[in-house]
């Protein structure tokens, strides 16, 4: 394989419209995909998946996702596990400290172990990782499913917390994110921060108001975690004004919000509850404004608040325009989508078709490289079915290539800067996959055609000379998913 093909090269040159509307917009061409005609209208192309009714949801209705649990279920899951697991190492302790039994040479430790508790966490969440690919692989052309990924990654919470947020993570974007990537930022920010996983996450549970009745009896305070994250990156952004006071005032005002025991003793397990016994009272002041004392309608009234703020359209344009666009996006058209985002008040349906119709989308080239979860997407997109081991070796990728799947480095998720993906380590890890990719493929056809099917007249005459020289089909196909028309979004 010749060295030029590692290190994707942008172009200077405007895009292919039909590679912009797959590769910048969508999850990257399916073979038999006619690039053509998508280049004829690439914009309606993209708008047309955007009329689909519940074009976002994974749904347990669906007979094919009908063992997936709601993240009430999934919790209590964990949770039994968690207690049967405790309760098989006090067994295993108590074991181990008894004297050994004349007539048991095996001792006792031995003769009573129980069978290993299964890691349910790990099993829901193999479940959900599977439903959530089986929807990028179908999906046409794939933009909404990308916008899918942009929230779920903005409003991130990580499987590596504990085993109570592996179990939900992937309830936590079915419920919380895909309902409404197409509707209201406000609706999406009130159900993100409702959710049990992000509460867990954000540790909002452990969050008492000092002079709230269980403050009081326990000498507990704040955790300011949640309001911190909410205000940094969910909605206003860094640098965008607030105080220190803001976030403590904020943080008193999100106490109470928390997620039910395994007792039940406030709820069912595992669901979201508010514990007015935990809730801060009286008024609170956030960015100049005081919020009257009003339980849990006092911090919903605060995040209605910020979902509409000026400053909260500015961040979040820009991040989707950095997403969309470019690592260092146009300032027009990030004043474009902020515009939007005010007068529609948040309407992302708006908000994605302004993103379609914006000139800059078309005109930048594509400089972008793809993340690994848009790179294992597209290859897997591009090589169709393979024979079992899924989702384990999609997950295994997506681990060696340093984005495991739900599970960020920290509450700012992953990074969207080309730069974050484009180490030596990475892209020899790129090769690497790009070759089990092709061995693993059922049936490759012939690397010149498909070529012309995945990436179609962009291809330069060096990746053509090389896929061409090709001692093998399995060795173009590896080729062709390493060249730089295929790495670029």
């Amino acid at each position: 394989m010749e060295a030029g093909l590692a290190l994707p090269a942008s172009n200077a040159t405007p895009p292919d419209p039909a590679l912009v509307a797959l590769h910048r917009f969508g999850l990257g061409a399916r073979p038999g995909d006619e690039l053509g005609k998508i280049a004829a209208d690439p914009r309606g192309y993209l708008k047309a998946e955007l009329k689909q009714r519940d074009i976002a949801l994974i749904s347990p209705d669906d007979p094919k996702d009908a063992g997936l649990l709601d993240s009430t279920a999934a919790i209590q899951a964990s949770m039994t596990a968690a207690m049967e697991r405790k309760e098989a190492r006090d067994e295993k302790a108590a074991a181990a400290m008894q004297p050994m039994a004349a007539d048991d040479p095996a001792g006792p430790a031995v003769a009573k172990a129980k069978p290993a508790v299964p890691r349910v966490e790990a099993d829901i969440y193999r479940h959900e990782a599977q439903a959530r690919f089986e929807k990028a692989l179908a999906a046409t052309p794939g933009f909404v499913e990308r916008v899918v990924g942009f929230w779920s990654n903005h409003f991130c919470v990580s499987a590596a917390k504990a085993p109570v947020v592996r179990a939900s993570a992937g309830a936590f974007e079915r419920e919380a994110i895909r309902p409404f990537v197409l509707g209201r930022f406000a609706d999406m920010l009130l159900a993100v921060e409702h959710h049990p996983a992000m509460l867990f996450y954000l540790d909002n549970q452990q969050s008492i108001g000092p002079e709230s009745r269980a403050g009081k009896r326990r000498g507990r305070g704040l955790n300011e975690n949640l309001a911190r994250e909410i205000l940094e990156l969910h909605t206003l952004g860094v640098g965008s004004g607030y105080a220190q006071a803001d976030v403590t005032s904020f943080a008193a005002m999100l106490t109470g919000w928390t997620m039910a025991g395994r007792e039940g003793r406030l709820g069912e397990p595992g669901s979201f509850v508010f514990n007015a016994n935990a809730h801060q009272p009286g008024q609170a002041v956030l960015l100049g404004k005081t919020y009257p004392d009003g339980g849990m309608g006092q911090a919903e009234a605060a995040l209605n608040d910020i979902a509409r703020h000026p400053t909260t359209a500015r961040h979040i344009a820009t991040k989707l325009a950095r997403h969309f666009i470019a690592d260092d996006p146009p300032p027009a058209a990030v004043a474009r989508l902020a515009s939007v985002f005010t007068k529609t008040d948040g309407d992302l349906r708006s908000i994605a078709l302004t993103l379609i119709d914006m000139p800059e989308a078309w005109s930048t080239p594509l400089t972008k490289l793809r993340s690994p979860l848009d790179y294992v997407v597209a290859l897997r997109r591009a090589v169709g079915a393979t024979a079992g081991n899924e989702p384990q070796r999609s997950l295994r990728w997506l681990s060696v290539l340093g984005e495991p799947l739900w599970q960020p480095p920290g509450p700012n998720g992953f990074s969207d800067l080309t730069d974050a993906w484009t180490s030596a380590e990475g892209l020899k890890t790129r090769l690497d996959i790009a070759w089990q990719a092709a061995k693993l493929a059922d049936d490759i056809g012939d690397p010149d055609e498909m070529l012309e099917s995945l990436i179609g007249t962009s291809v330069s005459a060096e990746t053509r000379q090389a896929i061409s020289r090709a001692e093998s089909k399995q060795q173009g196909l590896a080729l062709l998913l390493m060249a730089p028309e295929f790495q670029r979004r």
